[in-house]
């Protein structure tokens, strides 16, 4: 007889956003569980490299920044194609991009979650799930996962991190509508003869490059293929065809330590759920790596997800909360799509691109078009609908320098805990939940704040008396010396007062 295992949550997929989730899930005092087909951390060739400003913030509200940002390199400029576009000025602490390879800043989320306590079945991943209560709360309702070694195992929800290809989005029954590829590539680290042409190249379908790797003799490289092709275990011999066609030699090629493919196919899941399970990651979107998103925008989806999943699994809040997730998160995925789409795009070589991509560059250099676009690449400018008031509503909290009765504080320490705070910046010993239903749920700080608010994208706004921050670091609520609308907001975010 098979045993099953049970969890709160079952993430399926360890990668960034699968460990992401599990970090911000273990927190909140939630049991969950990751299933990676992996045997290790180990990932063939480079991957992504590169968090981007708001990616970096949410790590440092966990108080894990210094763990990526000590191994990788800063840079103050963001590509954008072919486009290098300034980020000196964000108004943020981390005002540039941190370069740094998959492979080190999954090691470096893995070895939190495993201090975080989080069990990990390694090399299993799951087959196939069956639903009972669908999002219901009854008795017997839950998930049923099948793993690939015959075993199963039994959770509240199920989570689909499991990239593009995702079994559990296909087998949730969920539609992944969108753009077919129009260009492949293929990516590799490979020995070369000779000194070949390092940099930057550009040819009909977009743009290529050989760059040397840390050990001074590997190339990495990315190249164009003439006709577009699928499937990601590519030939050696594909890869000299492409490399000749672009460069008109081989360079000759060999040494391949890893070769890969990819697309600028382009598509969005139509739901971010199906009733106990949801899609996080490259399962709810997948897109060109121009600019560098994927990685970010799945990070950023699990901080958005896990404490919203942990107040429904602990019964703070119900279920109804999680139909925010969609609701923030789907329209921030698909204006990284367009963003991609249109810098794969203005990576073509003909003459008619090269006109609109130099028309492109000259706008960008102007301050105002390049402060919104840095904003934008950076994931400092994302503000969700949570309706008319203080610009600060919808928007990430500022990371200020705060004064406290215990001393100076960040604003982002107080989030360490993955804990709502509400922030009071006024009369001291105002708006104090410490007797409401609340108190257990909400942190409540008293602070001062002498210096100027700046937010990306607009500039200086008035500084408010009160705030309250979601445990993501969006602002919910903004005081004005009063409590209008602050019950309103502790019930729609962290649970009706009957709960508590």
């Amino acid at each position: 007889m098979t045993m099953t295992n049970t969890h709160d949550v079952i993430i399926a997929g360890g990668g960034p956003t699968g460990l992401m989730l599990a970090a911000e899930l273990a927190l909140a005092r939630v049991d969950v569980a990751i299933v990676e087909r992996r045997q290790s951390q180990d990932l063939a060739g480079s991957r992504a490299g590169g968090l981007h400003a708001r990616t970096i913030e949410v790590l440092d509200q966990r108080g894990v920044a210094e763990r990526f940002v000590s191994q990788g390199k800063v840079v103050r400029v963001a590509p954008s194609g072919t486009i290098s576009i300034d980020l000196g000025d964000l108004p943020t602490r981390h005002n540039y991009v941190l370069a740094l390879w998959q492979e080190p800043i999954e090691r470096t989320l893995a070895a939190w979650v495993d201090e975080l306590g989080v069990p990990l079945y390694r090399g299993r991943e799951v087959t196939g799930f069956a639903q009972s209560g669908e999002g219901g709360s009854g008795a017997g309702s839950g998930v049923d996962v099948e793993v690939s070694d015959g075993s199963r195992l039994r959770a509240a929800y199920l989570v689909g991190c499991d990239g593009g290809r995702s079994l559990v989005r296909k087998q949730a029954g969920i539609d992944f509508p969108g753009w077919e590829a129009s260009v492949s590539y293929l990516i590799a680290e490979v020995l070369m003869t000779g000194e070949p042409e390092l940099g930057i190249r550009r040819s009909a379908q977009g743009v290529n490059g050989l760059g040397r790797l840390e050990d001074g003799k590997r190339i990495r490289l990315v190249v164009c293929e003439t006709e577009v092709r699928r499937g990601d275990t590519p030939t050696v011999d594909e890869l000299r065809a492409a490399l000749v066609a672009v460069y008109g030699t081989d360079c000759g090629v060999h040494g391949v330590r890893w070769l890969s493919r990819f697309t600028d196919a382009t598509r969005q899941a139509a739901a971010y759920r199906a009733g106990r399970v949801l899609l996080a990651g490259d399962a709810a979107h997948v897109h060109s790596p121009a600019g560098g998103q994927g990685l970010n925008v799945g990070v950023q989806d699990a901080v958005n997800l896990g404490w919203k999943l942990a107040a429904v699994v602990r019964g703070t809040s119900p279920e109804s909360l999680l139909d925010s997730y969609q609701a923030e998160r789907h329209p921030v995925a698909a204006r990284v799509l367009r963003g991609t789409m249109a810098a794969t795009a203005l990576n073509r070589g003909d003459e008619r691109t090269s006109a609109l991509r130099e028309t492109m560059a000259e706008l960008l250099a102007l301050p105002e078009p390049r402060r919104r676009y840095a904003a934008q690449l950076s994931g400092l400018d994302v503000c969700y609908d949570l309706g008319a008031g203080h610009p600060l509503r919808g928007r990430r909290m500022p990371d200020l320098d705060l004064a406290t009765d215990g001393g100076p504080r960040r604003v982002f320490t107080l989030l360490h805990d993955a804990r709502p705070v509400l922030l009071n910046l006024g009369t001291p010993g105002a708006l104090d939940v410490a007797s409401s239903p609340w108190a257990e749920r909400v942190r409540r700080t008293d602070a001062r704040y002498a210096g100027g608010w700046e937010l990306p994208v607009l500039g200086a706004v008035a500084a408010p008396a009160a705030v309250l921050i979601r445990p993501d670091g969006h602002v919910a609520w903004v005081g004005d010396g009063t409590d209008a609308g602050l019950r309103d907001a502790l019930t729609t975010w962290f649970g009706p007062a009957r709960s508590g």
